[in-house]
């Protein structure tokens, strides 16, 4: 009964009910990688913006995280951190992500998203959905207290901030809109791994956000994504890239950055294969049509 609703085993059930259809006439073997933000990638699978690796895992495993992505040619994404840390896992050499939580100090924030720029980062992003604890007051994490974003705040960020801007946490069409009219320069759809029950699956809604930016913003999807189909299912559907968490935290354990770099090689291997089954023959030649509901 407890996992009832859980929007992890939702977006997987969902995920796993996406069948494609094979399109072999006139296809070719297909080319993944993919320039993002002016900066090049072996590929749009990603490593998810993890946070508190060091603590709830082992010391050394964030920059397990940073080599491994580094060593496959990944974009680094990385969530909630001290400075110093930013500053060690951006020094391994991967185009690094740096998300950044909704801080009721909004004085707090933008040092923050400054401090990434002084840094050099590929972006910055804000979870807009991590400002509510369990029972809708406002959060605190590591006892800093969190605040829902206003979107006269967010075009705020976007005009002052000198990195492209990414909101991660985006759900629904309303909130899309929103962002995108603020400045956002990318939206990453996500439940944050289960934050709320019952969530509508990423993929579910990716479609019609998909349409409304009209290729303006890159669009990044994660929550559930564990393998190359995976990867294939949400590109195919209108995803620029796509963010792999928790796999990647078992491969650390499992062989640190070795663990990390094989398991995105591996994921890259097997979007090759659904794109040149499928006949989509380049990133930019995706076709959602190869997709079908069970």
């Amino acid at each position: 009964m407890a996992d009832i609703g859980n929007s992890n085993l939702i977006s997987r059930d969902y995920l796993d009910s996406l069948l494609i259809e094979t399109r072999y006439m006139d296809s070719c073997t297909p080319e993944i990688a993919f320039e993002l933000y002016g900066q090049k990638a072996a590929s749009p699978i990603m490593t998810a913006a993890l946070s508190h690796l060091d603590h709830f895992m082992f010391p050394g495993a964030a920059d397990a995280l940073a080599r491994g992505a580094k060593n496959a040619g990944a974009i680094l994404w990385y969530g909630m951190a001290e400075e110093e840390e930013i500053e060690r896992l951006a020094a391994f050499g991967a185009p690094m992500i740096e998300i950044i939580k909704p801080y009721a100090d909004r004085d707090l924030l933008f040092r923050k998203m400054e401090h990434a720029g002084k840094l050099g980062l590929l972006a910055v992003g804000i979870d807009i959905d991590h400002p509510f604890a369990e029972d809708g007051s406002p959060d605190r994490v590591d006892g800093v207290e969190m605040a829902p974003l206003r979107t006269s705040e967010l075009e705020e960020i976007t005009r002052s901030v000198s990195l492209p801007v990414i909101v991660k946490g985006v759900l629904s069409l309303r909130d899309a809109e929103r962002c995108l009219g603020a400045g956002a320069a990318g939206l990453v759809l996500s439940h944050h791994n289960n934050r709320i029950r019952y969530a509508v699956p990423p993929l579910a809604v990716l479609p019609e956000i998909a349409d409304l930016a009209g290729g303006s913003v890159p669009l990044f999807v994660d929550c559930e994504i564990r393998t190359g189909m995976d990867a294939f299912k949400a590109l195919a559907l209108g995803a620029t890239g796509v963010c792999i968490g928790r796999p990647l935290m078992a491969a650390i354990r499992e062989d640190r950055e070795n663990g990390v770099r094989d398991y995105l090689l591996k994921a890259n291997s097997e979007l090759k294969k659904a794109m040149a089954y499928t006949g989509c023959t380049a990133l930019n030649r995706m076709d959602r049509t190869v997709i079908h509901r069970l």
